[in-house]
């Protein structure tokens, strides 16, 4: 056995020095360059009604506040079966799967292990031989087997391989905010298309009962015509309003259908009849909103710790092309086997000679970026730019999320006044048609305004409706807005890129 040691030679060129002195200035340069600050103040309050304190689990879950055991069912199977959400997972799992192996090249030392087999067949063809001499060449075949295992190992004497891993951790983190707000906006469309199928159902029912309503005012016309006390026009102006409620109800039922349909797609059961989604034609008030303020947004908006990660990975690529001035220092240990069979000079019987040997080499190496310097200053520059995006992207998720959710509440609070001021306006044109409608049966009115009547009623019960379904969409938009839907417990805290 053989051992060869190799050693670094010291560096004595003025080139080296030279190199080593670029390279510090050149880094010195960018290290003074500030990093880009994102923006990211917001005002100490809502300039919207204040909310309820709740219980903040009531933001992770947010759909269990309604007390609906159907829509909580939804909810959930969605969460596990639909679409997106699976789509959403498999995205994760990526981002996890090469998070490994990043992780693996940083810490594993590249390990190139090479083999190598070679036979050579050798034919005498002629060879004169002096009288009492051994010929100098024998004929045959001779074979050589080598095998060698090199470990080439960066030293992070720097903290290259440190930027590298907060770079990866960061990208992890961006992809599992990501995966939670993907989440989020999943169970928000499942509970408005919920939401949006109940007001379908309501107004087929107010369409319905119009029909029973107008059916009614015909038959009634029709009696007083045949018997004189009313013209026979009265007869005919109920039987088109009929036309048009029946007209009303074939349409909405269409609609329904269709949101019956598409929310069972949205759930992952795109292929359940229809009946197995019943839809309640009742229209509950929205729970109250929890109490939150701004600067919860940053930690509870998955878009803009998503945004926050991002921005700290591409601060962490751009600290490392910034490392990228230094020399690098590996260390090459390696280890060799090799084998040779040969034939045996003067062997009449064929004999042959077989030679093993095995070496070891410890060395190390430095690499000094001398020429890919401005290369590698423009790469800096490049990099630097994208971290400005990045921190621009930050900046508008910040202030995206506090707007939508100041604005959110607003209207929220609009809507609930609607609601209240609808409910009581209902009650009374409701309380206005009975009237009017005895007084028709009676023969005191005539059917012009026992319809105007029914009409007004009508029209403030589809108002009602439409504004109770917008209150329960608004809340849904306002649970979102807040950062509802997911627990930023469940998500570890990115790793700092300073």
């Amino acid at each position: 056995m053989t051992g060869e040691r190799t050693r670094p030679r010291p560096l004595r060129s003025g080139a080296a020095l030279a190199a080593l002195g670029l390279g510090g200035l050149a880094l010195t340069a960018c290290v003074s360059t500030p990093r880009p600050t994102p923006d990211t103040r917001l005002p100490a309050a809502y300039e919207a009604p204040a909310g309820t304190a709740l219980p903040q689990a009531s933001l992770d879950r947010w759909w269990t506040s309604f007390n609906d055991p159907q829509l909580t069912a939804l909810v959930e199977a969605a969460l596990e079966k639909a679409p997106d959400a699976r789509s959403a997972q498999a995205v994760l799992d990526e981002a996890r799967a090469v998070r490994k192996g990043q992780v693996r090249q940083l810490y594993i030392p590249s390990t190139p292990l090479t083999g190598k087999a070679d036979r050579t067949h050798t034919e005498i063809l002629s060879q004169t031989v002096p009288a009492g001499s051994f010929p100098f060449t024998k004929g045959g075949d001779s074979d050589s087997y080598a095998a060698n295992f090199d470990v080439s190992w960066e030293l992070d004497l720097i903290g290259r391989r440190r930027a590298a891993r907060q770079v990866v951790d960061n990208d992890l983190a961006a992809a599992r905010f990501g995966f939670e707000g993907a989440r989020a906006a999943l169970a928000a469309n499942v509970a408005q298309s919920y939401f949006e199928a109940r007001g379908l159902a309501v107004q087929l029912d107010d369409a319905r009962e119009t029909v029973r309503i107008n059916s009614g005012l015909r038959d009634s016309a029709v009696k007083k015509g045949e018997a004189g006390l009313a013209a026979t026009s009265e007869g005919d102006r109920a039987e088109a309003d009929m036309a048009q409620a029946q007209a009303q109800v074939a349409d909405l039922e269409a609609q329904l259908t269709v949101a019956r349909r598409s929310l069972l797609i949205l759930v992952g059961r795109g292929i359940d009849p229809l009946a197995s989604l019943p839809v309640d034609a009742v229209l509950d008030a929205p729970p109250p909103v929890p109490a939150t303020l701004p600067g919860e947004l940053l930690a509870r908006r998955p878009d803009v710790r998503e945004a926050q990660a991002k921005l700290a990975s591409a601060a962490g690529n751009l600290k490392i092309n910034e490392l990228a001035l230094f020399p690098t220092f590996n260390l090459t240990p390696g280890v060799g086997l090799a084998k040779s069979v040969t034939p045996s000079f003067g062997s009449t019987s064929g004999g042959t000679t077989s030679t093993s040997s095995s070496t070891w080499t410890l060395g190390a190496n430095l690499s000094i970026p001398v020429l890919n310097i401005p290369s590698l200053l423009a790469d800096i520059d490049a990099q630097n730019a994208r971290t400005r995006q990045a921190a621009i992207a930050y900046e508008k998720a910040v202030q995206t999320a506090y707007g939508e959710a100041e604005n959110a509440m607003v209207q929220l609070s609009a809507d609930q006044r609607r609601v209240t001021l609808l409910t009581a306006g209902e009650a009374r044109a409701e309380r206005a048609y009975a009237a009017g409608r005895k007084g028709y049966a009676l023969g005191l009115t005539d059917l012009t305004t026992t319809l105007q009547a029914e009409q007004s009623w009508r029209a403030a019960r589809t108002a009602l409706t439409g504004a109770k379904t917008q209150a329960l969409l608004r809340a849904v938009q306002t649970y979102k807005a807040l950062g509802g839907g997911w627990s930023p417990d469940t998500v570890p805290t990115q790793v700092s890129s300073k």
